[in-house]
């Protein structure tokens, strides 16, 4: 049945969940760990053998949840002793433990998933991106980024605006997923922007009311890594501190 594992068993379309941490700060007392999975070579039991419920979908989408999931077992495990797996909430959120927070991403053949005690954070946003080419980052800029954000990005070059807008587009992504369990209401690119990005840490701005904690002008952290040609963005909410504004 769904959350009852076999700790040892690895598919062949899966690598063994390792821990990684590229971000230039430690987070005390979270956990990521990651992996890279290949399509071609998902099974038909896989998920049987995983303990894991099947989705849905063409392969590729099977083996992208199957490799995010791997992650956040182990992780749960390794961070809180905790041997479950994440089932699938309201859009398509996972649904951690009682006592656990976390974040799961994947793309292009690489997964993770963080994981950590809601008693250290109370959110966590993980989100993965390949760098986007400069014509597609020229077509998506107006979706993506404020008008300010937009203007910070007029005087450099085409490279660096796809580089700055693929790390907004994450960054933002990444805040979607750490504030949603909390304020349990979707918002979109124009709700924040991002004020400030430099080795490998952030500040993001709330630019709407989101409910009556997360208000505009709300600001966050985020952290940032680039690894194989991929943005790994990370947005972490302490359980102990009041929003900043």
């Amino acid at each position: 049945m769904p959350g009852m594992i076999t700790p040892t068993f690895i598919p062949a379309c899966c690598a063994p969940p390792s821990p990684c941490w590229p971000f230039a700060e430690p987070l005390a007392g979270i956990t990521l760990l990651t992996t890279r999975y290949d399509a071609t070579r998902l099974e038909a039991d896989d998920f049987s053998r995983c303990g894991i419920a099947q989705p849905r979908g063409v392969a590729k989408r099977q083996t992208e949840f199957l490799a995010g999931r791997l992650c956040a077992r182990e992780a749960l495990q390794q961070a809180l002793g905790i041997g479950t797996v994440p089932a699938v909430g309201e859009h398509r959120a996972p649904i951690w433990p009682d006592g656990a927070v976390g974040s799961i991403t994947h793309g292009a053949g690489w997964a993770g998933a963080a994981v950590a005690s809601a008693s250290r954070w109370r959110g966590l946003g993980l989100d993965v991106e390949a760098l986007l080419p400069p014509e597609r980052a020229a077509r998506l800029a107006g979706e993506i980024l404020t008008d300010t954000e937009q203007a910070a990005l007029a005087t450099v070059d085409e490279a660096a605006r796809a580089w700055r807008l693929t790390l907004a587009f994450s960054l933002k992504e990444a805040l979607f997923k750490a504030l949603y369990p909390l304020v349990r209401q979707r918002f979109y690119f124009e709700a924040a922007q991002v004020i400030q990005a430099q080795d490998g840490v952030a500040s993001l701005r709330l630019l709407s009311d989101l409910d009556a904690e997360w208000q505009a002008g709300t600001e966050l952290h985020g952290y940032y890594a680039e690894l194989d040609g991929r943005l790994l963005t990370l947005v972490a909410v302490p359980a102990a501190a009041a929003p900043r504004r």
